[in-house]
């Protein structure tokens, strides 16, 4: 994918892992993109790694491991900054 898919698939996973973890962290819609697009890579790293699939486009099944990713690196994000 391109710079810019990166970076909306990346907005996408961030706003649906912020919606399914709402909270109040600081930095608004530009952590939401960057932690989404970290989420996207950590998500299709740790899915390729277990054999669970890649994030390979824009897809529905991409789209669950860059969410599950997001969630993830959110979680870790609030771990750390508390």
């Amino acid at each position: 994918m391109g710079f810019f898919l990166w970076i909306i698939f990346g907005l996408i996973a961030g706003i649906i892992a912020k919606w399914i973890m709402p909270g109040k962290d600081g930095g608004g819609f530009i952590i939401t993109v960057i932690l989404g697009v970290i989420g996207a890579v950590v998500g299709g790293w740790i899915s390729t790694r277990l054999g669970f699939g890649t994030v390979d486009g824009f897809n529905f099944g991409s789209m669950v491991i860059a969410v599950l990713g997001a969630i993830l690196v959110l979680w870790i994000y609030r771990k750390v900054r508390s």
